[in-house]
C-alpha cells in the first residue's frame, strides 16, 4: 500500500515525498483512515512506529480548509523535546501547505508565545503545565477546536500530568475528535480513554518488545564502580553516538561533565537545564558534535536519531517498561544497536522483571582487564561506601557535641547530626 491510496492533497503529497516516505508503516495504514473519517481512535505502538504522520497528516488534510486564525487542533506531549520533534515533522510534511503552527511549552519567555497566539495559529503543540499557564491567562482559545490529540499518553501520567490534562479537557469543546496514542496503556490511561473518546477505534500494532536489532548486555558492578567502569566499557568498544541513562537529574549533569573532563565529546540533557541549553545539548547530539548525551528519562522518548549505536543504562530504570523506551532509541530503521545496563547488587529484582518481558535472560559481561575488587570509600564512622559517580562524601560529623564546659556524662546529642550525616 502507498501514500496515493489515501488521497491526500497533492499539497500534502508534496511534504511525503520530501521526507522520502515509501509505504506507510502499520501505525499508518491502520489509523490514517478512520482519523481521516473524523473517528475518535485509540492508538496503541512503541516509539519510532510513525505514530506523528498517522494524526498529523490528516490533521494537515482538515486544517488547509476553513478557518485560517483560529486554533483548530491540540496536540499534547510529554516533553518539550518530543513537542519539539512532532511539531518539526508536521511543519515539515505540510510546507507546501498554508497550515500555521506552533510549540508552547516552558523554559522560554512566555511574551513571544503570545504575539504567535495573537496572530492566529491553527494548530499547537504544548506540554500541558505551559498551556494550562496561557489557559488562565486568557492568552489562547481553545472554543474553535476541532481535533485533540494525546501523544505518548502514558508517559504524561507517569509524569504526573494527569490532573493537568482534566483541567485542560474542561476547556475545551465537547463535539471534537480526540486521538490518544502511547506506547503501553496502563488502567489508569484506558479509563481515561473511556471518559473522553467517543465509539472509538482501537488500534494496536505489534507486542510492546524491543527491537529485533538490540542487543542486550548486563554488566554486573559495584555502585560505586560504576563511574570507572562506564569509562573502560566507552574506551573499548567502537560506537557511534552513545545515550546514557540515569535516574536523577543531578547524575545526568555530574555524569555529562566526569565523561567530558575524561576526553568524551559529551554532554547532559536534564530537567533543570534552561530550554536553550536544551536545544544546544540535543542539537549537538543530532549533528555529531556530541558523541555522548548523559540523559534522565526525558530522552526515552521523543529522540529519533538513527545513528545512535549503543544505550547504555547507568542505572537501571524503575520499570521494565522504561527499559523498553530507553532502549528503543537505538536499532532504529533497521540498524543494529547495542543496549548494555550496569546492574548494582540492589537493581537484581529488577533485572528479572526486563528480563521476564524480554522473555529471555541478559548476558552477563565482564571485563577482564577492570578490577572489580577496589573498595569503596568509606566515612562518617559507619560502613556506607561513597559512589564515585554520586556526590562526595559529607565530612565526618561527630554523634555528640558538647555545649559548654566538657564534663562527664553531661554530654547534649546534636540534634542536626542525623540531617549532616544524609
Amino acid at each position: 500500500m502507498s501514500f496515493e491510496k489515501f488521497c491526500f492533497h497533492p499539497e500534502i503529497m508534496a511534504g511525503i515525498r520530501a521526507l522520502s516516505y515509501d509505504d506507510p508503516t502499520p501505525i499508518q495504514e491502520q489509523g490514517i483512515p478512520p482519523v481521516l473519517e473524523g473517528k475518535d481512535v485509540m492508538g496503541l505502538a512503541q516509539t519510532g512506529t510513525g505514530k506523528t504522520a498517522a494524526f498529523g497528516l490528516p490533521i494537515l488534510q482538515r486544517l488547509r480548509q476553513g478557518e485560517r486564525q483560529k486554533v483548530r487542533a491540540l496536540v499534547l506531549a510529554p516533553t518539550r523535546e518530543l513537542a519539539e520533534q512532532i511539531h518539526e515533522a508536521i511543519r515539515t510534511l505540510g510546507k507546501k501547505t498554508r497550515v500555521t503552527s506552533m510549540t508552547l511549552y516552558g523554559g522560554v519567555n512566555i511574551r513571544p508565545q503570545i504575539q504567535l497566539l495573537k496572530k492566529g495559529v491553527q494548530l499547537v503543540v504544548a506540554c500541558p503545565g505551559r498551556l494550562l499557564d496561557h489557559i488562565t491567562q486568557g492568552t489562547i482559545r481553545l472554543s474553535n477546536l476541532e481535533v485533540l490529540v494525546l501523544d505518548e499518553a502514558d508517559q504524561m501520567f507517569d509524569m504526573g500530568f494527569l490532573p493537568d490534562i482534566r483541567r485542560i479537557l474542561r476547556h475545551l469543546p465537547r463535539k471534537r475528535q480526540t486521538l490518544l496514542f502511547g506506547a503501553t496503556m496502563p488502567a489508569e490511561i484506558r479509563g481515561l480513554a473511556r471518559e473522553i473518546l467517543v465509539d472509538p477505534v482501537t488500534i494496536q500494532v505489534g507486542e510492546i518488545a524491543p527491537a529485533a536489532t538490540v542487543f542486550h548486555a548486563a554488566y554486573p558492578v559495584q555502585q560505586h564502580l560504576k563511574t570507572p567502569l562506564l569509562l573502560k566499557i566507552l574506551r573499548q568498544t567502537p560506537t557511534g553516538s552513545v545515550l546514557v541513562f540515569t535516574r536523577t537529574k543531578n547524575r545526568a549533569k555530574r555524569l555529562g561533565e566526569q565523561l567530558s573532563k575524561a576526553g568524551f565529546q559529551a554532554t547532559s540533557l536534564q530537567g533543570d537545564l534552561p530550554q536553550n541549553r536544551r536545544r544546544e545539548a540535543m542539537k549537538g547530539f543530532r549533528d555529531g558534535s556530541y558523541r555522548i548525551l548523559a540523559a534522565t528519562d526525558i530522552a526515552a522518548r521523543g529522540i529519533d536519531i538513527c545513528r545512535v549505536s549503543h544505550v547504555i543504562n547507568f542505572d537501571v530504570p524503575d520499570t521494565a517498561e522504561t527499559y523498553l523506551h530507553r532502549i528503543g532509541r537505538t536499532g532504529r530503521a533497521s540498524r543494529q544497536g547495542d543496549a548494555f545496563t550496569l546492574v548494582a547488587p540492589e537493581d537484581e529484582g529488577m533485572m528479572r522483571s526486563i528480563e521476564q518481558l524480554l522473555r529471555k535472560p541478559l548476558e552477563r559481561r565482564t571485563l577482564a582487564d577492570f578490577d572489580y575488587g577496589v573498595p569503596g570509600r568509606v566515612w562518617g564512622g559507619s560502613s556506607r561506601i561513597a559512589s564515585t559517580a554520586g556526590n562526595p562524601p559529607c565530612p565526618r560529623t561527630p554523634k555528640y557535641v558538647f555545649f559548654g564546659a566538657r564534663k562527664k556524662n553531661h554530654r547534649q546529642r546534636n540534634p542536626f547530626s542525623r540531617l549532616s550525616r544524609h
